[in-house]
């Protein structure tokens, strides 16, 4: 993916687009090598690489941040950077800079979380240029409110609820939209209803792309495995195994060896 028209492209020819979160320009280089179509910057940033135990603990500092270091890493990617908790539900003209300032560090478009309250927020945004992905389902953001990480629109009022909100994002300009944690037969009535294409989370095959975040794809997190993300590699194990390869080399002093060491 180069522009959101790349994506409009996608879905009318029904091909699956693929995304990833990256968080830092090593990780951002290997994932477009690898063939994927656009980037996300999540505010996930804030569990996977801060240690926190919730999204709402990223802020633009931290999103700004790790945005400018993707963008390093993969100059030619599409990379969509969250808006963070609460920044688009401050009024418009705050948002609004918010936006501007993780275009600036490097975004091709923003991500934002619902819709109810903040309606004029997306216009706005949109109508000054710059590209908006929705974001429906479960929204981590909102997780308190939610009850939890629990699969959302289960019933036949809120799969409802969340059609009206998807075709309102599209009414309002979104270019894409993020389903996450919602039943399968939901997701792909929506994606069926809608022009622009839909972007899955734990939301079955029915849509238009799917997303996951990187250290789950790699299995980082030994104690963390949801049951829609596909783990591709024991990246916890393998790399506890090769530092401690490492441990063992250095109390055998057996590295460095010969030819690692600078004449």
């Amino acid at each position: 993916m180069k522009t959101i028209v790349d994506f409009a492209r996608a879905k009318a020819a029904g091909n699956p687009i693929c995304m990833l979160t990256a968080y830092d320009a090593l990780t951002a280089r290997i994932a477009v090598d690898a063939g994927v179509d656009a980037l996300l910057v999540g505010d996930s940033v804030a569990m996977v690489v801060h240690g926190h135990d919730s999204t709402i603990q990223a802020d633009m500092a931290m999103v700004t941040l790790h945005t400018r270091a993707v963008r390093r890493g993969a100059p030619e990617a599409f990379i969509v950077a969250d808006m963070p908790f609460l920044s688009h539900r401050v009024g418009a003209a705050a948002a609004l800079r918010d936006a501007r300032d993780l275009m600036r560090a490097g975004a091709n478009a923003v991500k934002l979380e619902g819709l109810a309250g903040h309606e004029d927020v997306v216009e706005r945004i949109v109508g000054s240029g710059i590209p908006v992905m929705g974001h429906l389902g479960l929204t981590p953001q909102s997780v308190h409110q939610l009850g939890g990480h629990r699969l959302q629109a289960r019933s036949a009022a809120d799969a409802e609820r969340l059609g009206r909100d998807a075709r309102r994002l599209q009414e309002l300009g979104a270019f894409a939209l993020v389903l996450e944690c919602v039943p399968e037969s939901v997701a792909g009535s929506v994606t069926d209803a809608l022009t622009i294409p839909t972007i899955g989370i734990g939301a079955g095959a029915r849509t238009s792309g799917q997303i996951l975040v990187v250290t789950d794809l790699l299995g980082m997190d030994s104690g963390f495995r949801p049951r829609f993300a596909r783990q591709y590699l024991d990246g916890a194990t393998a790399a506890r195994e090769a530092i401690a390869a490492y441990v063992a080399d250095v109390r055998g002093c057996r590295f460095p060896a010969g030819s690692e060491v600078l004449a």
